[in-house]
């Protein structure tokens, strides 16, 4: 039997989005997956349109948050707190994968140097006279924990990582959270392999975080200062790198 695959889905207020993101989980073409689905006391029908795909879907889980957090980190870390599966991947209630993701994933962990396999993806908008053509957001093949330093290329939607290499790793309260948990993970010794495909969809709006590209630039900043603790040189040295690759993203 396949190992199986949790799927971490936060939400909050996702009402017009969360149905077509957990349909791109039961497209899958790989079918040994959770998908664990933990909202974070949204106001709006996102409870209730989650709990009729629990019903019937015995493989869709549904958890809550003891209070309002409005930042992904803690929704799911009570997702991979309850995740019974070998492989941890993640996927927010507005973004999509592709029918092949899984499936395009799964073997590369095959080899033993690699703990997290990610992919291209592409951006798209829900706005009307929106252009969505030629948006592909590409990475580097391979990624170690020095190659890494120089800004995050793993898009989340697109992460997966093993825990049977590296144990359950868990997020941090702090701005681009995603980008410190896998620096944890590759600080390791282990690599992050590209299938060079894209298997992910990413949906912009005004309303996510990751819009604000100040916030953005100010939290990497601070990854290197407080949390890698790298000296002023060091840190101005890989936030130039971070702030032309960041440029090069931004305008997809």
């Amino acid at each position: 039997m396949s190992p199986l695959v949790s799927v971490i889905m936060p939400c909050h207020n996702s009402g017009k989005t969360i149905s077509e993101s957990i349909e791109s989980v039961l497209n899958q073409t790989f079918p040994y997956w959770e998908l664990l689905v933990i909202n974070d006391n949204s106001s709006d029908n996102t409870e209730i349109i989650v709990k009729e795909y629990v019903k019937k879907d015995s493989r869709i889980k549904y958890f809550e948050t003891d209070k309002t957090f409005k930042r992904p980190f803690y929704p799911r870390n009570i997702g991979i707190e309850n995740a019974k599966g070998r492989f941890i991947a993640f996927l927010d209630s507005d973004d999509l994968w592709l029918p092949t993701k899984l499936e395009h994933q799964l073997p590369l962990f095959e080899l033993k140097d690699v703990a997290v396999v990610f992919s291209y993806y592409e951006k798209f908008s829900s706005e009307q006279n929106s252009s969505d053509k030629n948006r592909i957001v590409k990475s580097d093949s391979i990624l170690n924990y020095q190659s890494a330093l120089y800004g995050n290329q793993i898009g989340n939607l697109t992460g997966v990582y093993d825990t049977q290499k590296v144990g359950k790793v868990f997020f941090e309260n702090i701005g681009h959270e995603d980008y410190v948990l896998w620096l944890k993970i590759l600080r390791q010794g282990f690599i992050a392999k590209n299938t060079c495909s894209v298997e992910a969809k990413y949906r912009e709006s005004a309303n996510s975080v990751s819009s604000n590209k100040k916030a953005a630039a100010l939290w990497t900043w601070n990854i290197y200062r407080k949390v890698l603790k790298f000296n002023i040189i060091k840190s101005m040295y890989y936030f130039g790198f971070y702030m032309v690759k960041a440029v090069i993203k931004f305008s997809k």
